[in-house]
């Protein structure tokens, strides 16, 4: 019986010879026509969906390509300047990006009675000449706001360690006060009487949350010839958090904040006997207890602390003048230390000397750049030959050993060197002086040229046309992230209680090179037309 069910599964045919049902013809067309039909449905479906598909392609591609509108990239001057008659100006510069276009602008100082926006002093209620703190745009100078505030200016400091919590950008000391301006409005967040009896200096330290408002605060520190003293402000108010706290019985040249490999906080003082540490925890201990729960000290450092003091010597020196963070960038940032002897360079985690040499003449505050391809940032030094002679150095930032240098004629008001990073690994060095010379007179202003140093092509300097103004504070910088190397120039009286003309200039690095002359520092074989058409060609870089 099982066989014959199979079979009968297995050949229908066979089941209608043993009798079984057969399906007429009618109803295998009528099954066939029903699979027919569904199959056409489907068809349909499927033609449905496919041109639906490309529709709302060429609707996602239509909306981006003309609804939705592409980002516009800002429209650049190659140069601007503004003039500001009957005013006067200061050592201050700073670039940020104040009105979110991405591009940097320019904040400086301004001592006059009138703005650039027709405000005045006396419409503020200040008296007159009053202080106006400005933000030029970068992309063509014209004003994005201004901000009276009294006079005397003492110094500003922007771009103080990021904090979204915080709404403002820069601190600006002036007359008995500290002033937060906000850098997007220029509008006073907070402002504050300086505590009684200090006066502090820059640099201002970006410290943690020590009154747990979700700000991180500052802290201020001020000498004179007897001590050295602290306080810490809230960084959402100003308020002064906690008491004054003296640091060192003697006076501090400069002072920054260094974080040792543990993340332990230590306030660097530069003294006339060398460089001391001072755990933050301890001061914020002294200042207010229980503020520095968050703190902590770094066990290896506090081994070498003096019982007394707390102060823990780093590098001792009689004759120590400048002490400067060799960075940024990720980790410990080393130390670079100029004394009257020498130029040396420490371990920001060990502290030990990383090189050293001789050198008994700097002139002026180190700065640093690229020369070589290292990945290591390479110091510029000048230094003082006599006759009126400079010679400019580049060391190799990882040996110490010269990498280049040149004599210039040391001409008066000149700025110290600057560079800018290019996407081949070296900077572009920038200089001040005169390069051919003869030094058997004063030189004055109008021997004072710019000159341009491409790595690449060592032996030849690119000399610009000279500037026969009184600079005050001049600046080599990238105004947009990776694009467009500018330098910034502000210019005005010698003093500042002389009223004079003040002049804030832009010009594009590269919009001098057609111009240039190009000047021999060795036995180059390259033409003129090849040394400027590499700066043509250079892209720079953060």
């Amino acid at each position: 019986m099982e066989n014959t069910v199979i079979a009968a599964e297995v050949d229908p045919l066979k089941r209608a010879e043993d009798g079984g049902e057969v399906p007429s013809s009618a109803e295998l067309k009528k099954k066939t026509c029903n699979g027919v039909l569904g199959f056409a449905k489907l068809t349909h479906w499927r033609t449905a969906v496919f041109f639906l598909s490309i529709f709302l392609c060429l609707a996602i591609v239509f909306a981006f390509s003309f609804i939705i509108p592409c980002p516009v990239r800002p429209q650049y001057l190659i140069s601007w300047n503004r003039t500001f008659p009957e005013a006067a100006s200061y050592d201050f510069l700073a670039t940020e990006d104040t009105n979110r276009d991405k591009v940097n602008d320019i904040l400086f100082v301004l001592r006059s009675s009138k703005g650039s926006q027709n405000n005045t002093c006396t419409g503020a209620g200040l008296p007159s000449p009053c202080v106006f703190f400005i933000a030029v745009d970068g992309t063509d100078g014209n004003a994005l706001w201004e901000c009276p505030l009294d006079p005397e200016f003492h110094w500003a400091q922007c771009g103080l360690e990021e904090d979204a919590n915080r709404n403002w950008g820069c601190l600006v000391a002036h007359s008995d006060k500290l002033s937060a301006i906000d850098k997007y409005t220029g509008e006073v967040r907070w402002q504050q009487q300086q505590p009684p009896g200090l006066h502090g200096t820059a640099p201002v330290l970006s410290v943690p949350d020590l009154d747990r408002d979700k700000v991180k605060d500052l802290a201020l520190v001020a000498s004179d010839n007897t001590q050295t003293q602290l306080v810490f402000l809230s960084g959402k108010t100003g308020v002064l958090i906690g008491s004054k706290v003296v640091l060192n019985s003697t006076e501090t040249a400069n002072h920054l904040l260094h974080h040792s490999t543990t993340g332990s906080q230590y306030v660097l003082l530069q003294t006339e006997t060398g460089l001391y540490g001072l755990a933050l925890y301890k001061i914020a201990a002294k200042a207010k207890p229980g503020t520095e729960v968050n703190l902590k000290m770094d066990k290896q450092w506090e081994k070498n602390a003096s019982p007394t003091s707390g102060l823990i010597p780093i590098y001792e020196s009689d004759s120590l003048r400048r002490v400067l963070r060799v960075g940024p960038g990720e980790g410990t940032p080393n130390l670079l230390l100029v004394t009257g002897k020498e130029v040396a360079l420490l371990n920001g985690k060990t502290l030990q000397s990383l090189w050293k040499i001789n050198s008994s003449s700097v002139l002026r505050e180190p700065s640093f750049g690229h020369f070589n391809k290292d990945g290591i940032l390479d110091v510029v030094v000048e230094e003082d030959k006599g006759d009126y002679e400079k010679r400019v150095v580049i060391l190799d930032g990882k040996s110490g050993g010269v990498l280049w240098e040149v004599l210039f004629l040391a001409t008066p008001n000149s700025p110290i060197p600057a560079s800018i990073h290019t996407t081949n690994y070296f900077s572009i060095f920038v200089f001040w002086g005169k390069k051919d010379f003869n030094a058997t007179s004063v030189p004055g202003i109008s021997d004072r040229h710019i000159y341009m140093l491409h790595p690449l092509y060592s032996k030849v300097l690119l000399e610009s046309p000279r500037s026969l103004d009184h600079i005050l504070t001049f600046k080599a910088t990238l105004l947009e992230r990776g694009r467009h190397a500018a330098y910034i120039l502000l210019t005005g009286p010698v003093t500042q209680e002389a009223q004079g003309t003040v002049v804030l200039s832009k010009r594009k690095l590269k919009q001098d090179v057609p111009n240039s002359d190009v000047r021999n520092v060795g036995d180059g074989a390259e033409t003129n037309d090849v040394i400027k058409e590499a700066f043509n060609r250079l892209r720079f870089s953060d």
